[in-house]
């Protein structure tokens, strides 16, 4: 079955909901403006339930099928917050808010399950429960833990979910999916090296953190170099080397170096954690210093269930035709949380050829709204078919 007609049929209305939210970007958990206008929509679809503040912004709306008797409840997430980057697109709807835009397509997810979930509400031609979720803070705040943490899973009873995310690259409705680990773990650190300050020209009298955290930048690079199984991949990068003092002339006492680890396991997690701690502490011993490695775990590594990943990408082939396989991704991804809680698959759909998410001159490609309606309306659909 390819793209759904409605969709077709549909597809200014959801342009002009998308270029809304793409005017008027919020960020992390601020997306009162765009929850406000979710639970609108769900509510003039006709959704049998809309709950606000899942995850303290999240918004849950409930649809029922024709029948109920197969007892199945599938949830579709989509993410709603914007990145605090100044918009350069030049659009003329671009974003009103200085300092916030819509750099990574979050308004297109949401637009496209606002889509889904208008149709699938006017058709119920399924025999279960779609739970359609729109969740706040995937830009780093963890809002698709907090919306699990609300027991949200167990509240609907949530049974299997699914995600996804725009893809710039690949051809406009393509899709691409895997299985198992498919979006890294993506962990902070803060390390700060504590020396004796001194005069630039007395070395001697000095204990110089500069050349402690020096040692470390490269030194951290043998995590992956030499403590990790080639065919795992790991990621560790200072991203900050901040000193203590901007003179000329004086060592600093101390430097603060931070940086980011990303892993698509647990036990290399575990073992980046580990060495990045001893490497810091040995360099610290070396040159008669101190150090305070603090290692953060951010989000965790999101994987793909094995049996819905296969499903969900038949589901991509009916609707265009075609679903690659998707590459490893080092970045994160919060849809992580909820596929921890239960079984599901997380797709990614063509941007064509567009910037890159996270980039100033990045905008969601309007072309792919059907494709993406579709697939969603689709999984609930194909998972849970009318008696």
């Amino acid at each position: 079955m390819p793209v759904k007609n409605r969709f077709a049929e549909l597809q200014a209305e959801i342009t002009e909901w998308r270029r809304d939210l793409h005017e008027n970007p919020e960020i992390l958990f601020e997306t009162h403006r765009t929850s406000a206008l979710v639970a609108e929509k769900l509510k003039e679809f006709g959704c049998d339930e809309i709950v606000t503040g899942i995850g303290r912004t999240g918004v849950v709306g409930v649809i029922k099928g024709k029948t109920d008797s197969a007892g199945k409840v599938i949830g579709l997430r989509a993410d709603m917050d914007a990145l605090p980057i100044h918009e350069a697109t030049g659009l003329d709807y671009a974003s009103k808010t200085d300092g916030a835009m819509h750099a990574c397509g979050h308004d297109g997810h949401t637009a496209m399950l606002l889509g889904a979930a208008k149709y699938l509400a006017e058709t119920r031609n399924f025999d279960g429960t779609a739970v359609v979720i729109f969740q706040p803070a995937e830009e780093g705040g963890g809002g698709g833990k907090e919306m699990c943490d609300d027991d949200m899973m167990n509240r609907w009873g949530i049974q299997e979910v699914y995600g996804m995310h725009n893809w710039p690259g690949h051809p406009v409705g393509s899709f691409l999916i895997r299985p198992g680990a498919f979006f890294a773990a993506t962990d902070t650190y803060d390390i700060v090296f504590e020396g004796k300050g001194g005069h630039a020209a007395k070395p001697h009298e000095t204990i110089d953190s500069t050349v402690m955290a020096a040692q470390a930048v490269v030194a951290l690079q043998s995590i992956a170099s030499r403590n990790a199984n080639p065919v795992d991949q790991v990621v560790v990068s200072v991203t900050s080397f901040e000193t203590s003092s901007n003179a000329y002339n004086v060592i600093p006492q101390r430097v603060h170096l931070k940086g980011t680890v990303r892993t698509l396991s647990n036990e290399m997690r575990d073992l980046a954690e580990t060495r990045l701690k001893a490497v810091c502490d040995g360099i610290a011993a070396t040159y008669g210093g101190s150090v305070d490695a603090d290692y953060k775990r951010g989000y965790p590594v999101m994987v793909n269930s094995d049996a819905q990943t296969e499903f969900a990408a038949d589901v991509a082939r009916s609707v265009s035709g075609t679903c690659e396989d998707a590459p490893l991704v080092m970045g994160g991804e919060d849809f992580a949380y909820m596929l921890e809680e239960r079984p599901g698959a997380y797709i990614l759909v063509g941007n064509g050829d567009t910037a890159a998410v996270h980039h100033p001159e990045y905008n969601f490609n309007d072309e792919a709204i059907p494709a993406g309606c579709s697939w969603w309306a689709e999984i609930v659909e194909q998972r849970m078919p009318a008696a």
